[in-house]
């Protein structure tokens, strides 16, 4: 651990994004735990500014040099000369595997978020992951990375928070020996889990964002109305915990209060419950093995009173079913299916493709593509960037 006062240095990649916030958040209720090692954002240099007003960090990390010559004029302006500003791809994966750094919390979303959350387990850090498409990309390669480096792996998506929490503490990644039968993903459904089938194709994207009970970024809450972020999750969850497609399985549970659960051979089901708020597993993240104070309100159960299930329908839900097929098909079929959805849910937010055709760009290129194997960091980029190419030009047409 890094000496300096005995407080863990940490890196947020994503800081200005919605997980970056909440990090922050809880970093700031215990200053005397944690300092801000570096902050990183890709264009919103007016928000990252605030953000080194208060935290001070020793690095900052933009995506471009115009956006690093407008954050060095507003670093100046307010004294703040002193934070070394870099940007690009090579200096993401520089500050999340720096010696300073002891906690990573990767939260870039979608798969540019993927070479500097490798870098950080490659660089043996704790690694707070709340970029899903890193293991959805990369599983296998990512997994041997954190193993082979003695890097440690906390899983920031409630639901694979949950999900570690309910699974026995010496948990190996081997379900059969501490009896686990299956994993139960919870899913609010989205916003239009009870719209008739008929008018999806109407929807629009400020309609789409609405997400019911959390407070996300356009991009994943998108996902959550499609339900590929669930998608997302299980493929996640596959590769987290060593459990095959046919032994996770998908509840809607419309009140995110139960936010996943672990059933096991004797017939116990353990589940993980909390107000949906991402500060929870943040701070559980931060404080592992021990609990800190996350600003969240216990949960109410009185006030909650009613707890709802249902399965999923996969013809309402068709970017769910997909992702299944991806993760049994395997190879580089996880990563063309996560490709091709970030080339559509931005095509579906820009206007140029209607809600219900977010599916069918993704089936398509899935269609299009020869699913290859996956062997190296190289060999997953370029299935990402073929799957783009095949998704714009499908997009486009």
């Amino acid at each position: 651990m890094n000496s300096k006062k005995n407080k863990q240095q940490v890196c947020i990649l994503g800081a200005t994004g919605s997980i970056g916030v909440s990090t922050l958040d809880v970093i700031a209720r215990h200053s005397d735990k944690y300092d801000v090692y570096a902050l990183t954002a890709h264009t919103q240099v007016e928000k990252l500014a605030a953000q080194c007003a208060q935290f001070h960090p020793k690095v900052v990390v933009v995506g471009s040099a115009t956006a690093a010559d407008g954050l060095r004029q507003l670093l100046v302006a307010s004294g703040q000369a002193n934070i070394q500003i870099e940007f690009g791809a090579a200096a993401l994966c520089a500050v999340a595997s720096a010696p300073e750094c002891d906690i990573v919390m990767a939260a870039i979303v979608g798969a540019a978020g993927l070479p500097a959350s490798l870098a950080a387990a490659e660089a043996g850090k704790k690694v707070l992951l709340a970029n899903k498409e890193a293991l959805v990309m990369s599983g296998n390669l990512f997994m041997n990375a954190i193993k082979a480096h003695g890097a440690s792996l906390l899983p920031i998506d409630s639901e694979h928070n949950a999900i570690f929490q309910c699974l026995p503490r010496s948990f190996d990644g081997q379900p059969d020996q501490h009896g686990v039968r299956k994993i139960l993903l919870t899913a609010s459904g989205g916003p239009f889990l009870y719209r008739d089938i008929q008018t999806l194709s109407s929807v629009t994207p400020e309609q789409a964002v609405a997400h019911p009970n959390w407070v996300m970024g356009r991009k994943i809450s998108i996902d959550s109305a499609t339900m590929m972020n669930k998608g997302l999750e299980v493929i996640e969850a596959h590769w987290l915990f060593n459990v095959p497609a046919d032994r996770i399985d998908v509840v809607i549970h419309p009140q995110s209060v139960i936010h996943s659960m672990v059933s096991y051979n004797d017939g116990s089901v353990l589940a993980q419950l909390g107000n949906p708020d991402m500060r929870t597993p943040i701070a559980y993240g931060l404080a592992y093995p021990e609990r800190i104070d996350s600003g969240v309100d216990a949960l109410d159960l009185i006030k909650v009173g009613k707890l709802n299930f249902e399965a999923p329908d996969f013809n309402r839900f068709p970017c769910l079913a997909l992702a299944y097929q991806a993760l049994q098909t395997g190879g580089s079929a996880p990563t063309i299916l996560n490709a091709s959805n970030e080339i559509a849910v931005q095509a579906f937010l820009d206007g140029k493709i209607g809600f219900t055709m977010i599916p069918q760009v993704i089936e398509q290129s899935l269609q299009k593509i020869v699913v290859t194997e996956m062997t190296d960091l190289e060999s997953i980029l370029a299935a990402d960037a073929e799957a783009r190419s095949v998704a714009t030009k499908l997009v486009s047409q």
